[in-house]
């Protein structure tokens, strides 16, 4: 039956997406408005066929149903209820399950938004690309990576489980749907980008169209990014939470484009100008989803991320080099009206950092995206294997990383077309004193080295920017001087800061060792006391869990564990970290000794500042959602100086301010 049902759904969200890819289409080149607004019965179809498929396979999973092959090579009776939840997207066909119902949930959304503007070109447009990336990933569970074959199960058979590093944190019932919504969601802002590339209206109607949906589908992105590096910090047990594996990369290349693009969307709307970037951004940021796709479950390398090996990898890398040439093609068509208006006036402008910033993002995903793919290329063309390491992309991105921090700084200041030297000097006076007591600060309690300091000072600086920008507004506006998109993009850099701060505290001052204790014994390490007290094993369905009991500075007791799956044929290590405001203390067992001679072997990793990262992360999606609702607008005939409707009148204005504007 699951089978039955599965099959169902898939054949009925590949008609509905083709029939409707074919009908709205005819009906655009056409102009027959009542074939371009059956585009709303086809969304509905697409989604029912997607979330048919995911009920099918979750019911599969959940029961236990062998006959599923799916089921046969991922599930287990043994499998704790969450992770056998999870167990659709830890392999190659449930994720593409999961895409396609993500992807016909958004289809659904967009319908309804615009439900009034159906027969508009632009709405149909957007309308038919979105159904044709539906086409091409139900084609994909139609044919190459089909998730509902039969399999005739033995008497007895169970399966072997989800791989075990997938069943071993909660976090993994989070990340990878995060992950996907901020994904998938992306195909909205460039089904839009087509289509103003497509009927020639590439003025800023579009941009007004799809700045939230861009902005909620890169919040999901961020989210599910966070809540990776935090599974792997809590998982994987090397001390770390981001490796530059290329599976990250894969997932924070459309992060960084996808950034750019929300702070040049800005100069467009106000000023006309960056066109091209623009579209250019989005388009490459969907592109680069389905690379981060390809890269991960094609099988073309190995990863902690990539489980799957598979023979989509054709099909993605065909249907990534699709969407480039008809995104370069359109734009070259296009180039005459993508021309701007305006020009940038002075460097010493919002706009001119909003380029700046363009620039230095475009670089930054750039050397990220000729690290991870250079060893495939040579690998494809010479049959050689190489990697290019951590010191690589610590090298090369840190220097782009450390200017980004000061342009976060500059920018939130910068008025529109032109800044003088005196109105910089007022606004950044308090933001400057904030970096310099930061760097004080960071030397006084024992940082070293030139670029963390560097770092602390500039993040110092930055948060000194966006929290002068938030006091104004609340000051202006009361509480509403938090919510909209330039308010709530403020507390956004806020948490930026946070990150940045935390990643370079953790990555400059990590300390590692690595010591063999028997009950009783003691360890002194970068000011930490640990104390073994001995062995416990606990029995589980899915597992056997043998913990070493340790304190930590008379706290605990920690129980970093060796895992041992019914199931699997590996041992699992799961670390245990105690985490302060002020550094992390992290355990991960290497070996465990019972018997008469009992005896642990732990790695002891300490770094500073880790939970401000998770912090930070948190921030940063609070940002997001304050920025996704708006915040009160001015009158556009006001005076840029009056204050907004409804607000409380501002302070009088300070002598330096006035000499400032009078200037």
């Amino acid at each position: 039956m699951n089978v039955a049902l599965g099959r169902a759904g898939v054949t009925l969200g590949l008609v509905a997406a083709v029939l409707g890819v074919v009908t709205v289409g005819y009906g655009l080149v056409r102009r027959r408005p009542d074939l371009i607004r059956l585009s709303r019965a086809y969304a509905v179809l697409v989604f029912v066929g997607g979330i048919v498929a995911f009920i099918a396979m979750e019911r599969a999973l959940i029961t236990r149903d062998f006959t599923v092959k799916f089921v046969a090579d991922n599930g287990s009776s043994k499998t704790p209820a969450l992770y056998n939840f999870a167990t659709l997207w830890s392999a190659l066909e449930g994720s593409i399950i999961l895409w396609s119902a993500i992807l016909g949930g958004y289809l659904v959304a967009v319908v309804f938004k615009f439900r009034k503007r159906l027969a508009d070109p632009l709405v149909g447009w957007a309308l038919l690309t979105m159904l044709a990336v539906a086409a091409f990933f139900f084609f994909l569970m139609a044919g190459p990576a089909n998730p509902f074959e039969n399999f005739s199960p033995p008497a007895g058979f169970d399966g072997p489980g989800p791989n075990p590093l997938l069943q071993n944190h909660p976090l993994m019932a989070f990340h990878p749907p995060m992950l996907y919504l901020g994904y998938v969601g992306f195909t909205v802002p460039f089904a839009f980008a087509i289509a103003a590339l497509a009927t020639g209206r590439v003025g800023e109607g579009w941009l007004l169209a799809t700045r939230r949906w861009t902005l909620i589908a890169w919040g999901f992105l961020t989210a599910g990014i966070i809540l990776g590096s935090w599974w792997s910090y809590e998982v994987l047990g090397w001390g770390g939470y981001w490796a530059w594996d290329p599976v990250e990369n894969a997932s924070f290349m459309p992060w960084l484009t996808g950034t750019a693009y929300l702070h040049s969307v800005m100069v467009q709307e106000r000023r006309g100008m960056l066109r091209v970037w623009n579209i250019s951004l989005l388009c490459a940021t969907f592109a680069l989803t389905i690379l981060g796709t390809f890269i991960t479950r094609s099988g073309v390398l190995e990863s902690v991320h990539a489980f799957t090996e598979s023979s989509i990898g054709p099909s993605l890398i065909a249907f990534f080099a699709l969407i480039v040439l008809v995104t370069v093609g359109l734009i070259g068509w296009r180039g005459d009206r993508l021309r701007s208006p305006g020009r940038i006036d002075s460097p010493l402008s919002r706009e001119g950092a909003f380029l700046a910033n363009n620039v230095l993002f475009g670089a930054f995903a750039f050397v990220i995206l000729l690290g991870t793919v250079f060893p495939l290329v040579v690998e494809a063309i010479n049959n050689d294997r190489i990697s290019v390491g951590v010191p690589y992309f610590n090298r090369m991105t840190m220097p782009i990383g450390l200017t980004l921090l000061f342009l976060m700084a500059i920018a939130p200041v910068l008025p529109w077309r032109k800044a003088s030297a005196e109105l910089l000097r007022h606004r950044l006076i308090w933001p400057a004193w904030v970096g310099a007591g930061a760097m004080v600060f960071a030397v006084a309690v024992g940082a070293r080295g030139l670029a963390p300091v560097v770092a602390f000072g500039l993040g110092g600086f930055a948060a000194g920017s966006a929290g002068r920008q938030l006091v104004l507004a609340a000051r202006r506006q009361g509480w509403r001087g938090l919510v909209g998109r330039a308010n709530g993009g403020m507390v956004v850099h806020l948490g930026v800061v946070m990150i940045a701060v935390a990643f370079a505290a953790s990555s400059s001052y990590v300390r590692q060792a690595e010591f063999t204790l028997r009950p009783g014994d003691t360890a002194e390490f970068a000011g930490h006391t640990l104390l073994y007290e001995g062995q416990n094993i606990k029995e589980e369905s899915a597992k056997t869990i043998n913990q070493a009991l340790v304190r930590i500075d008379g706290t605990g007791p920690w129980a970093p564990s060796l895992n041992k799956f019914a199931n699997g044929q590996t041992t699992i290590g799961t670390p245990s970290v105690r985490s302060t405001f002020t550094d992390d203390v992290a355990l991960s067992v290497i070996d465990i000794r019972g018997g008469d001679d009992p005896s642990v072997t732990l790695r002891v990793t300490v770094q500073p500042l880790i939970i401000w990262l998770w912090i930070g992360g948190g921030v940063m999606a609070l940002g997001t959602l304050l920025a996704v609702f708006p915040g009160k607008r001015r009158n556009p005939i006001d005076a840029v100086s009056s204050p907004l409707a409804g607000a409380s009148p501002p302070e009088p204005e300070p002598e330096a301010d006035r000499v400032v504007a009078n200037a």
